[in-house]
Formats: structure tokens, C-alpha cells, sequence
């Protein structure tokens, strides 16, 4: 599909990005020089206040000593940015690992840098191998926790047809009591046979894995915050900044956890740090991917606009909307073929269009634009049908690509772009 200009739909959208993205950082950039801009100007006229007084008082008429003022704050200055006064030492054997744990989740505080010409060098190789496998493990961490939210939220959505079943068969029996004398009534064999309720039937929404993520990350941080406030001497307000500063790998430095001389219990509070760093840093990054499969949703849907108006022009490519209970009812008799990533219109051959889940259609135009990133994150819960299926695969799609375990998010991109004919073993 062309946009205006043979401008391609994928050029439209990062172009669009771009836009989007510029006006966020201009809004935010006006926002935070609104905030922050006048604490700034009142914190430089206090030190220039205490300089010139203690000049006034103590340095009259004395160049030598004005000097010798200039060489101490100088000094002081740096000492105090690397962090060899009033802090631990940074080069034993746990500040170095706490180093080396800044350079691979790529947080970066920058409290602690080398200052030898050779641990420079080291650190440009040393954090090539490290970002590379820091940022692997958090890939592989979202298509874990990406597949574990969606086994809960397939196991919550079929106990709650289990219910509505249950509901509906007993309403059945009291309306038509002849049913009883001929055989015994049951409950229709889909809920005895979990093996038929394909995970092509359904797919859980991408809004509920983002809930479920949101959850666990903000009780993550508070948990961390909590332990962060107690023990460094925070505000918890100001714990929490520094978890989500943390968690986000933006690490800016001017909070930084296991500084000071000495804590109690320390062996435990630095295992304890080390924990919710990892963990927070993998569920922050989770939850970003999956916020961003909102964002090009929103995209997708802008464009779509943008080209067709308010005509209603994505309808067609849409499959026709069919209700929770039906498709995994009637999946025995009706079989849905999966469709493959770029073929989410139907055939122009087929009598019936695919039937995807409501659970996935809430705003018709809205999801319909995203045609790619949804299905790759929810992956059909690759990992449970095997386990189901004895091993089984998926149904080949129309270009005959598969949709495997490793195919999340950026991981999803890089194996799609470099992979070889032959599957990718992990």
C-alpha cells in the first residue's frame, strides 16, 4: 500500500514517528525548563553568595590565597565526583562489579568511570560483549514473561467460558426436559478436551499482557524503593525516581545505591540490589516493548486516517468479528488457519474469510493497522501448544513461515532478518 507520493506505509510510519517524537521532546524540553530552570538559577546565586562572603572575610587582599581557594575547590570538585571522598571505595572487589553490572544492563550512572588510559581501552571492548549479551538476556526475558502472562490470561479466559457453558447447558436443560430421557446430559466436549481449544483459536489481548507487566513493574519498584529509602536515607519519593531511573537504564547519576561508607547487613543489601535491578531492568524493558506495539498501533491508525478520511476503507481487510464461545465451540467443525503476518486480508479464493477473537478487536480501525508486532508478541503461546501437542507445530502459514519461539520483539527482527533457511536452535 502507497501513501501520498509513493511514500511506502513503513516510510510513512517512522516519518510520522519522527514528528511525534520531535513535538514530545520539544513539549518536554519547555516542560522541564519551566520546572527546573529557576531552582537552578537560585542554587548558582547561593554558592556565588557563600564564595564572595568568604572572600569578604577571610582572603583580603591576598592573591596567593584566593589561588589556593580556586586549587581546593578545584579539587574538591573532583574527589567528589569520583566519588574518593565521603563514599566507599570504588575500586574493591563490589564496587567493581557494581561497575561492570552499570556497563552490561547499560544504566550507566557515571559515578564510577576509569581513569587509566587502559581501563578506558578495556571498557570499549569489554562493554561491546557485554551491552550485546545484556541486551540478548533482556530479549529472552520478554519472550519468557511475554508467553507466561499470556498462559494466564488463555487459562482466565477459558475458565471463564468453562462458566458461561456451564450457564448456558443448564439454561438448555430446563428449557427442553426430553433431552434428559434420551441420554445423559454433559457438558459439551470442548471443556473435557483442553487439547481442541487450539491457541489459533485465540490469542490473548496485547492490553492485558501490558496490565499484568504494569502491575508486577510498580510493585517491583515500590518493594525497591521501600528497601532503598530505609537503608540510603531517602525520601521514598525520591527512591522511587531513583528505581525508575534505574529500571529504565536512563541512570543519571545523581542517585546511586551502595555509595556510602558502610550499611548494615551489606553483603545482603548489595545481593538484594543486584536482584531488583535485574528483575526491574527486565520487566521495565518488557513493558516498554509492549508499550511500543501500542504507540505503532496508534501509528498505523493516524495514517490510515490520513490516507482514507473517514471513509471506511480498513473494514474489508478486517476478519469478521465471531464471538469467544463460538470459536472455540465450533473449533472442531470450523478449523481457523493461521494466517501468516503479511497475509492478514483474506484469500480472494476462500469462501470465509479467518475469524480472530473479540478479544483482539475493540476499535476496528485501531487494530486493524497492525498487521505485524501484536501477533509477533503474543506468539500464539508457542510454548504451551508444545507441551499440549506433544511437540507439535503450528500451522504453516501461506508463505509457509512459522512464527517460533524466539520470534518477540527486537530478537523477532534480527532473527527475521538474518535467519537462515535452517530453524534458529536457541
Amino acid at each position: 500500500m502507497c501513501l501520498c507520493g509513493g511514500l511506502a506505509e513503513d516510510n510513512a510510519r517512522i516519518i510520522l514517528l519522527a514528528v511525534v517524537l520531535a513535538a514530545y521532546m520539544l513539549a518536554g524540553a519547555a516542560i522541564f525548563q519551566e520546572l527546573e530552570s529557576d531552582l537552578e538559577i537560585r542554587q548558582a546565586a547561593e554558592f556565588w553568595r557563600i564564595y564572595h562572603a568568604f572572600r569578604r572575610h577571610h582572603l583580603r587582599g591576598s592573591p596567593l590565597a584566593l589561588q589556593r581557594l580556586h586549587e581546593l575547590l578545584y579539587a574538591y570538585g573532583n574527589a567528589s565526583a569520583t566519588g574518593i571522598i565521603n563514599k566507599r571505595r570504588r575500586w574493591d572487589f563490589p564496587g567493581s562489579f557494581h561497575f561492570v553490572g552499570t556497563i552490561v544492563s547499560t544504566i550507566g550512572y557515571g559515578s564510577t568511570a576509569p581513569q587509566t588510559t587502559a581501563g578506558k581501552a578495556v571498557v570499549v571492548l569489554y562493554g561491546f560483549f557485554g551491552c550485546s549479551g545484556g541486551i540478548l538476556f533482556f530479549n529472552l526475558f520478554l519472550e519468557r514473561i511475554i508467553t507466561f502472562l499470556a498462559w494466564i490470561l488463555r487459562s482466565w479466559h477459558i475458565h471463564r467460558l468453562r462458566r458461561r457453558l456451564r450457564k448456558t447447558t443448564l439454561a438448555s436443560r430446563r428449557v427442553s426436559k426430553s433431552a434428559n430421557t434420551r441420554k445423559r446430559s454433559s457438558l459439551p466436549d470442548i471443556l473435557d478436551d483442553d487439547d481442541h481449544v487450539d491457541l489459533d483459536q485465540w490469542k490473548p489481548s496485547v492490553y492485558g499482557v501490558m496490565l499484568y507487566l504494569s502491575a508486577v513493574s510498580c510493585i517491583i519498584a515500590c518493594c525497591a524503593a521501600a528497601l532503598y529509602a530505609s537503608l540510603e536515607g531517602w525520601d521514598y519519593f525520591d527512591a522511587l525516581y531513583f528505581a525508575f531511573i534505574s529500571f529504565t537504564t536512563i541512570g543519571f547519576g545523581d542517585f546511586v545505591s551502595t555509595q556510602k561508607p558502610s550499611y548494615p547487613h551489606v553483603h545482603w543489601y548489595r545481593f538484594a540490589n543486584f536482584i531488583f535491578l535485574v528483575v526491574g531492568c527486565c520487566c521495565i524493558y518488557s513493558l516498554l516493548n509492549v508499550t511500543s506495539i501500542v504507540i505503532k498501533q496508534g501509528l498505523n491508525y493516524v495514517i490510515h486516517k490520513l490516507q482514507y478520511g473517514n471513509r471506511d476503507m480498513a473494514a474489508p481487510y478486517l476478519p469478521r468479528r465471531q464471538s469467544s464461545i463460538s470459536t472455540i465451540y465450533y473449533s472442531k467443525r470450523r478449523p481457523t488457519r493461521f494466517v501468516g503476518r503479511d497475509s492478514i486480508r483474506a484469500e480472494d479464493n476462500s469462501e470465509t474469510p479467518r475469524r480472530m477473537s473479540g478479544e483482539l478487536i475493540s476499535m476496528k480501525d485501531f487494530l486493524s493497522a497492525n498487521k505485524v508486532s501484536l501477533a509477533v508478541m503474543q506468539k500464539q503461546l508457542y510454548d504451551a501448544a508444545q507441551k499440549q501437542r506433544g511437540g507439535g507445530s503450528l500451522a504453516a502459514t501461506p508463505n509457509h513461515q512459522m512464527l517460533k519461539p524466539g520470534a518477540v520483539g527486537p530478537l523477532a527482527i534480527a532473527s527475521e532478518k538474518f535467519e537462515s533457511k535452517n530453524t534458529i536452535n536457541r
